[in-house]
């Protein structure tokens, strides 16, 4: 009991502190990230070998301690006795457990309070299609993606079927109706539970992570036959995400997936979340939008051109991450210090904003 009153403690000062991670691990003070900047809670005591464990297996029922001992790590969501959720992972270092846990705030921001473009609402209105949601580790993406999935969840009649690794944000359903799946609990797999998705009678479909080459496949045939499909992918850009796909499959593969990929893909979105001069934390996103030219240059391999053919179709919404730095910088949210970090390209920011 007592070291669940340390956990709940920790979980309170997080939330407390605004916090978006609590790590817990062996030999060290507990430490929170605020802001995207890690910070020691030098008031509370370090943490033993022995705490560590018993934090970690407080989290945990019997089946995620076993597939801890096997995997030497496992990725769960839990709730604290006030209801405050965090997706977890606990794993083993130097023979010693740790723990990360990341914040999932109970409310799902819409897409205006998370300072991202209204054109993302284009995406929930669409009918079929993929939607991808991409960027580091991090970044935003799951939050991104909640305020889609819940915007259609509001406005739309739909059955909407999610697949998580762990669940994150809990959707309420409104309009449409949702169902949550979570890898390990209520499917084997990510594939396997996007192969049985077809008989469940889904309109939209949001997959946690497309991890592998079936997911991918599947996933894409989902959109290719009347459904609405959101995923993330761990890429930085538009350009960088197609060439992942494409490059996941055999090279007598990759002109078909280029070919399903060209027709179903609706847009990619990456996003980065930047420090704000006067704290917190802002997204920068680079959109592209599937047009006629976006789709032949995926279709003939000209990958490389993605991010001109982004660069010159702003009437249609699309924007690159350079330009929506640049944009920041002259609404006076975020510093050319930290545009220019957080840009793929920062000889070419540069050129921009001098």
């Amino acid at each position: 009991m007592k070291k669940k009153k340390r956990l709940e403690r920790l979980i309170t000062l997080t939330k407390k502190m605004e916090a978006s991670d609590l790590h817990i691990s062996a030999g060290h003070f507990p430490i929170v990230r605020i802001d995207g900047k890690l910070k020691k809670l030098r008031n509370e005591k370090k943490i033993d070998r022995e705490e560590a464990k018993m934090i970690a297996f407080q989290m945990m029922n019997e089946t995620k301690k076993e597939i801890l001992e096997t995997n030497k790590e496992v990725d769960f969501s839990y709730s604290s006795i006030d209801g405050d959720r965090f997706r977890v992972n606990v794993f083993y270092q130097r023979g010693k457990i740790s723990s990360a846990l990341r914040r999932v705030p109970k409310n799902i921001k819409t897409v205006e309070e998370l300072n991202l473009p209204v054109k993302l609402y284009d995406f929930a209105s669409a009918q079929q299609g993929l939607v991808l949601v991409t960027g580091p580790a991090s970044h935003g993406k799951s939050t991104t993606l909640a305020a889609l999935i819940n915007k259609i969840n509001k406005t739309r009649f739909e059955h909407i079927v999610t697949i998580e690794d762990p669940i994150e944000y809990v959707f309420e359903s409104d309009r449409s109706l949702i169902d949550q799946r979570e890898v390990g609990q209520d499917a084997v797999s990510f594939a396997g539970a996007l192969k049985s998705v077809f008989r469940q009678d889904p309109d939209v479909m949001m997959v946690g992570e497309m991890r592998d080459p079936e997911t991918i496949e599947t996933t894409i045939t989902a959109a290719e036959t009347g459904h609405l499909v959101f995923s993330t992918l761990h890429t930085n850009s538009a350009s960088q995400t197609v060439h992942r796909i494409v490059d996941s499959f055999h090279a007598n593969q990759q002109k078909q997936i280029r070919a399903q990929l060209s027709a179903s893909l609706l847009g990619i979105v990456s996003q980065r979340l930047v420090p704000r001069k006067n704290g917190g934390l802002i997204p920068a996103c680079e959109i592209m939008i599937n047009n006629s030219a976006v789709s032949n240059l995926i279709r003939e391999g000209k990958i490389h051109e993605l991010d001109t053919a982004i660069g010159t179709s702003s009437e249609e919404g699309m924007i690159t991450l350079n330009r929506y730095l640049a944009n920041l910088i002259g609404a006076g949210e975020i510093t050319k210090e930290d545009a220019l970090i957080f840009s793929s390209n920062s000889k070419s920011l540069k050129k921009l904003i001098e």
